[in-house]
């Protein structure tokens, strides 16, 4: 099991393009549809810890995975798997590939993988919020956040802020009525 929890992720490392977040539908297929070892609830919860947790997405998931499947051990591998081929990557391109960085070719290159990025980010991210029950005031919400960070300029941070303070506030007055 520790060896498959490794190589899963070590693949899932080796052939993402994109960071942590264009890692998700790559991880939600190898673990939770084709190997079964969580549920798709159970992943949709992992997400939401990994990404409240501070560090890098993609290995903290990874890390919560592991610890499921294999406690402490599990955490290691997994988590050493989804590192180690960027490392070894990025250990290449600092070697290799310096004399190329002006390259137009490889400028072109790396402009032209940037759309499929963004697809590897949304598409995961609207199946997901879709399968989390989100509605139009939901989704509505958190275009009105989307565009708040990108157009207005936003911290992210704040914005968790505010809607940790509203969410409690809502909350207890919601219970007191009750």
């Amino acid at each position: 099991m520790l060896l498959a929890l490794f190589t899963t992720f070590f693949k899932i490392g080796l052939f993402t393009i994109g960071g942590g977040y264009a890692m998700i539908p790559l991880i939600e297929r190898e673990v939770v549809e084709r190997k079964g070892w969580i549920s798709k609830e159970e992943f949709l919860n992992l997400m939401a810890i990994a990404q409240s947790a501070p560090g890098v997405f993609a290995v903290n998931i990874s890390i919560f995975i592991g610890y499921r499947m294999r406690k402490t051990v599990g955490s290691i591998f997994c988590a050493t798997g989804t590192v180690l081929p960027s490392i070894i990557i990025i250990l290449a391109i600092a070697m290799f590939a310096g004399n190329y960085r002006e390259n137009p070719v490889v400028e072109n290159v790396f402009k032209g993988i940037r759309p499929a990025v963004i697809a590897l980010i949304l598409t995961p991210t609207i199946r997901l919020a879709s399968g989390a029950g989100f509605d139009h005031w939901t989704w509505l919400a958190a275009l009105v956040v989307a565009m708040l960070i990108w157009r207005v300029g936003i911290s992210p941070i704040w914005i968790i802020f505010v809607t940790i303070v509203c969410a409690v506030l809502f909350y207890i007055i919601k219970f007191r009525r009750e």
